[in-house]
């Protein structure tokens, strides 16, 4: 069975108060103590934010580590990957983490590890990153489209209610046809795929949606996907 959880926003960097989607990944793994592995590659491995992981996982179920590129731990990383049961993807740039994700050859360790069964997740550019495409966010810029991995189909925007100017670009990048349908996720709604497929969508916040956003003519469409609140219990 092939996971991947994509998170428009939330979990212990956004939600540290709110454990409901890190819970639920781990949960994914069908095993007591998990192994969980936490790539900050889009901030830059960040100190601040790979404590901020340790912070919020070493109170939940799991064995919590990390993978760094800037100042690297592993002795094989292959081995390292491959021994791992979940990948959860930080946030930060899209362009600079599939950048060097393919310098290291991590593009296709991922793509390994998805097969092999290892859950794949993430929030923001750890979304993005899975899908055929999706927009970049530049400092004081406009948004622009770039290529993920292609694992999943489509694209993805992540912050769809939380960046005010995340829904008019994703909006504007389909209608011109610059990038193909695609999934728009709030903070704190998560996509669930099983075998690329849409298994479910669930949410740590009640007023948290996901859509599917398509073109039809010359017109845009948002189809409401309804999540499961993960505080109702239903996890």
């Amino acid at each position: 069975m092939r996971q991947i959880i994509a998170m428009g926003g939330g979990g212990f960097s956004m939600e540290p108060e709110n454990p409901l989607l890190d819970e639920y990944i781990l949960k994914q793994s069908m095993k007591d103590l998990p192994k969980i592995c936490f790539v900050a590659t889009a901030s830059g491995d960040q100190t601040q934010y790979i404590e901020r992981f340790y912070d919020g996982f070493h109170s939940l179920p799991c064995v919590p580590d990390h993978l760094a590129l800037f100042d690297p731990h592993f002795k094989d990383l292959e081995d390292f990957v491959l021994s791992q049961d979940i990948l959860y993807v930080g946030g930060g740039s899209t362009r600079n983490l599939l950048v060097l994700w393919k310098e290291w050859g991590l593009d296709l360790l991922f793509k390994k590890a998805y097969e092999n069964g290892i859950i794949l997740a993430g929030l923001s550019a750890g979304a993005i990153c899975w899908f055929e495409e999706g927009l970049t966010d530049p400092m004081n810029a406009p948004l622009y489209k770039l290529n993920g991995l292609g694992i999943l189909n489509g694209s993805c925007c992540p912050h769809y209610d939380g960046e005010e100017k995340r829904r008019p670009a994703f909006h504007d990048h389909i209608l011109s046809g610059k990038i193909k349908n695609g999934y728009a996720l709030d903070d704190g709604a998560a996509l669930h795929f099983i075998d690329e497929q849409v298994h479910k969508v669930v949410s740590s916040r009640q007023s948290a949606k996901a859509f599917y956003v398509k073109k039809s003519e010359d017109f845009i469409f948002e189809e409401e996907i309804n999540p499961i609140y993960l505080g109702d219990g239903k996890r």
